[in-house]
Order: structure tokens, then C-alpha cells, then sequence
């Protein structure tokens, strides 16, 4: 009789905790950006997690069409972790408290000018499916550990003296911010590396 294959613990609840709790997340400061909060959203059964990322309908008047993990900007007088939970709700049908936040990560300003606040969320006891709103999500995705856990590229472009990042995703590849905060999980969480991410560029089509 053979072993079976060894669990990949990575991405549960304690072991991510534990990762991010060893990890020191750099807020930024507004100035003139608007703030807004997303979720890392951790979902899947034990011994499968997974990462819970959307693709924009197409008629939607910002980033349409684009990759995109739950989230938006804060309401008036709306704290990042009330908008991140909200917008879990709004987007994908999940609803849970702030005891399902289990840290989060850097900021990172956008080139359209907003700073936005990644928070870990475990969502994985939630019964049921996910029900994703069709006026904010035309495609919901499950990314499993090794969809995550791939190498980052970069490349240079003229218009910026920062390297552009890119995560390799299926037949794509995924820009900032969502590219640069699915690669900043990976190397904290998955590899426990203190990688810092603010500094990396998005392409210019989303400079808008």
C-alpha cells in the first residue's frame, strides 16, 4: 500500500493567519486618491482551497471586461473592512463579520487614482454556493494552489521607469492591481516572503 499525495495545508485558516500575523502590511497615505478595499477571498473545502477572483461584465463603465477580485470603494464614513464585507455581499452573495478577516496585505495606488486596502477573507464555512450578481461579475473562477503559486513576470515599458507586473493566469495574464495583489498573497501566504508590491507598474491601458 502507497501513500497518497501530501495535503497542501497552505491555505488554511490557521496556516494563513499565522502567516499573515508575521507580516508587516504598509498602509499608504490618500492625498488625492479615493480608498477602496478588496478581498482575497478564500473559499474551497479542506485540502482544496482556493482563491475566489471575478472577470468584469463588459458593460460596465469602469475597467469593464477587466480581472478584478470583489471589492470597491468606500462609502462616506464606511471603514475598509465594512466596504470589503459589503462589497463580498454585493458581488458574490457571501456574508460574513469581521471575524472572517484574517489580515491583509500592502496597499497599492492605482494609476486611476485610487488606494486600495487587500484584506485575506476566509469565506469557506459559508454553506452553499457562491451567487455571483450578474451586474458585477460576468465570470466567477476558483484558482487553486497551483494557479497561485506561479512565478510573477515583468516587463518595461517606455512610458514608466517601473517594471510592469503580470501573473500568469491560464490563457492570460493579469495586471495591477489584481495581478500585483494575487502575486503579494502568494509569496506571503503561500511562501512566507516579505514581497512588497506598491512599487510595481500597470500597463497603460489602465491608467484611465
Amino acid at each position: 500500500m502507497t501513500d497518497g499525495p501530501v495535503p497542501d495545508t497552505r491555505l488554511e485558516r490557521d496556516a494563513i493567519v499565522a502567516r499573515l500575523a508575521a507580516f508587516d502590511a504598509r498602509p499608504l497615505e490618500t492625498g488625492d486618491h479615493r480608498r477602496a478595499a478588496v478581498a482575497l477571498a478564500v473559499a474551497g473545502e479542506p485540502g482544496a482551497r482556493d482563491l475566489v477572483l471575478t472577470r468584469r461584465p463588459t458593460r460596465m463603465r469602469a475597467h469593464p471586461g477587466q480581472f478584478a477580485l470583489p471589492g470597491g470603494r468606500l462609502d462616506d464614513g464606511e471603514s475598509a473592512e465594512d466596504a470589503v464585507l459589503r462589497e463580498l455581499h454585493e458581488e458574490i452573495g457571501v456574508l460574513v463579520g469581521h471575524e472572517a478577516i484574517l489580515g491583509r496585505l500592502d496597499d497599492y495606488a492605482t494609476r486611476s487614482g485610487y488606494v486600495i486596502t487587500p484584506f485575506v477573507v476566509w469565506i469557506a464555512d459559508v454553506p452553499g454556493p457562491l451567487r455571483p450578481s450578474p451586474d458585477e461579475v460576468d465570470v466567477l473562477y476558483r484558482v487553486g494552489v497551483d494557479e497561485i503559486d506561479v512565478d510573477a513576470q515583468f516587463v518595461t515599458i517606455p512610458e514608466s521607469p517601473r517594471p510592469v507586473v503580470q501573473w500568469p493566469f491560464r490563457t492570460t495574464r493579469i495586471h495591477a492591481p489584481t495581478g500585483a495583489l494575487v502575486h503579494q498573497f502568494r509569496e506571503v501566504v503561500l511562501h512566507g516572503r516579505a514581497t512588497r508590491v506598491a512599487d510595481f507598474e500597470q500597463p497603460v491601458f489602465a491608467w484611465r
